[in-house]
């Protein structure tokens, strides 16, 4: 039976949770791109010459990155594996990831030197006055409220988008959710700036503008060293990267479970989504199993996590080094 457009990565059929959370992840991006073009295109109307209003401008527009960046890889990791690309696509997702990070570490830096020169140089900003149905009015009063209704989205994109980053193990969700966070607390950063203008603290638009540039960079460069470390075939872990991944632990105990295993030790690889899983594995007594056994213990260890979509077991004198319990 064909798979429905969506519901597959690579060769492994989603289950029903991964795939309407996969449904619902979609949407929330197309609902993301979509907010943004509003709120870009609003922030802009109002910009005046606050410098923590450029920098907050510059990273709504960076918010697109993450969006776009798991949209495009969706349509790249659903191939199936074929002869020029036997581990299949799932690589897709880690170089989205990486060139998202890049961009956004190299805007923060831009906006760190850009920002910090203008303190340094104490620039004194001026928000002028807009003329409204014949009424001048200073135009910060627009630059608040314009900043306020860019607060709520994000925070609901973003507590949607970091439960389905753990359903689906997608770690471009989940830096996207990152993301989210740090456009509303960049709203209210910039806010902030405008009001000290505002109240005669010339230097406090400037130093918000910092603060969220800081926040871009810091995002930047989180997220590059998660993405380089996935690419370098690290040891896989959770989908936030805050410890190693339990599964391989679990697969260890399901063969060292098995009678005629003796000891046993896997390397898994995060390939984005699923895994690839070698585990070597030491018969018990010396004795070589046969193939339906082998067979058979793999066949338990897939039916472990649909994550598993790839898995290699190898019969071996001894466990390799970096996997001995010892390291482990």
């Amino acid at each position: 039976m064909r798979a429905e457009p969506g519901a597959r990565i690579g060769r492994t059929e989603l289950p029903d949770e991964q795939r309407d959370a996969l449904r619902l992840a979609v949407r929330l991006e197309w609902a993301s791109i979509a907010f943004l073009a509003v709120t870009v295109v609003i922030v802009a109307l109002v910009l005046g010459s606050s410098q923590a209003m450029r920098a907050a401008w510059i990273e709504d527009l960076l918010s697109f990155l993450p969006p776009i960046a798991f949209l495009a890889a969706r349509l790249v990791v659903r191939r199936r594996p074929d002869q020029r690309h036997p581990y299949g696509y799932h690589r897709a997702t880690g170089i989205a990831h990486l060139v998202a990070a890049v961009s956004l570490l190299v805007m923060g830096a831009y906006l760190i030197v850009d920002s910090g020169s203008k303190l340094l140089a104490a620039e004194h900003p001026a928000i002028g006055g807009v003329t409204l149905f014949g009424e001048t009015i200073w135009l910060g009063w627009l630059m608040i409220p314009a900043m306020a209704l860019t607060i709520p989205a994000p925070v609901i994109l973003g507590r949607k988008k970091m439960r389905l980053a753990e359903t689906l193990h997608d770690k471009v969700l989940y830096a996207d959710a990152d993301m989210n966070k740090a456009d509303w607390m960049t709203a209210g950063a910039a806010i902030v700036g405008v009001l000290g203008i505002g109240v005669g603290l010339w230097w406090a638009d400037a130093a918000a503008a910092l603060v969220i540039a800081a926040s871009i960079a810091r995002d930047g460069w989180k997220n590059l060293r998660r993405a380089v470390s996935a690419l370098m075939d690290s040891r896989a872990k959770t989908f936030d990267d805050a410890e190693p991944h339990p599964l391989g632990r679990e697969i260890d105990k399901t063969l060292r479970a098995i009678d005629w295993v003796g000891d046993a030790a896997s390397r898994v690889r995060d390939e984005g989504h699923v895994f690839h899983v070698e585990s070597f594995v030491i018969p018990a007594g010396g004795r070589m199993p046969t193939l339906a056994q082998l067979e058979a213990a793999r066949e338990r260890c897939v039916e472990l996590d649909w994550k598993v979509q790839d898995m290699v077991i190898a019969p071996v004198a001894e466990l390799p080094e970096e996997l001995s319990r010892g390291s482990r």
